[in-house]
């Protein structure tokens, strides 16, 4: 099922290269395929146009990156819609790959600047991420991570790594195609260490992927990867306390994380 019911106007096709022949949706998003470009409906243009000056930015040979597209007079947001190019692939079990694209993708990233809205940002995981580095505090609800949160929470030792841009949700949004180097097609930004966003891969494949704790053990040379894999894990487990839409497998999935993550620390 489609999840707009237009695909984008004549002149905004136009404006970025797209060919008429060429229109497919993409099945469970709302963006639309011409051949090699992805035009994508704009729901919140900071976040765009910040996105897009960041996957240009990223230089990394070992990784595949939707690089976005201007429009011919210059814009990254024209009519509401952005553009990118085409990544092929899906999303694989394939968790030693994800957590070394992550180390990839977040060395590239290191010098990019602070971006300024997810300071703005008011929804869950931005309140889970305070929650789980010490920057906030309220009561989670036991029953749904308050409790594996509470009992975690009091291993936190300060992390002695600089922050940076991250990406913060990469299990999901690596996409694999045959032998070709991991796709990046988004970014979804928080401010963090940087091997902070593979230990968040590493406890959401735990969590939800069936990976083992020899997960971990296998990463454990980077720099502070006890501590980072508690703080990824304290961020899952206050996002599901704080989400009324959570479910019990998923908090089952984390209770399991908890405890391998509770075994490295």
């Amino acid at each position: 099922m489609r999840a707009t019911l237009e695909s984008p106007p004549a002149h905004v096709r136009a404006a970025f290269g797209g060919r008429t022949g060429d229109a497919e949706p993409l099945p469970g998003t709302t963006a639309w395929r011409y051949g090699d470009l992805v035009l994508k409906p704009v729901v919140d243009k900071s976040r765009t146009l910040w996105t897009a000056r960041a996957l240009e930015a990223v230089d990394e040979p070992g990784l595949r990156v939707a690089k976005p597209v201007r429009s011919s007079d210059g814009r990254w947001v024209l009519g509401g819609w952005s553009a990118n190019r085409f990544v092929s692939g899906t999303a694989e079990h394939r968790y030693d790959e994800v957590v070394h694209a992550a180390v990839k993708l977040h060395r590239t990233t290191a010098g990019l600047p602070r971006p300024d809205f997810p300071g703005r940002r008011t929804d869950i995981e931005t309140l889970a991420d305070k929650l789980a580095w010490g920057e906030a505090d309220m009561s989670l609800d036991e029953n749904k991570g308050g409790r594996w949160f509470e009992v975690l929470a009091g291993s936190r030792r300060p992390v002695n790594l600089p922050d940076q841009v991250v990406h913060g949700e990469l299990l999901a949004g690596v996409l694999f195609d045959g032998d070709a180097a991991p796709g990046i097609v988004d970014f979804v930004p928080y401010y963090r260490p940087g091997e902070w966003g593979a230990a968040i891969v590493a406890v959401d494949a735990l969590a939800w992927g069936g990976a083992t704790i020899d997960l971990l053990e296998r990463w454990a040379h980077l720099p502070e990867w006890p501590q980072l894999l508690l703080r990824a894990v304290l961020f899952r487990l206050a996002a599901n306390a704080l989400d009324p839409r959570s479910t019990r497998a998923a908090h089952d999935g984390l209770r399991a994380a908890a405890r391998d993550v509770s075994a490295v620390l």
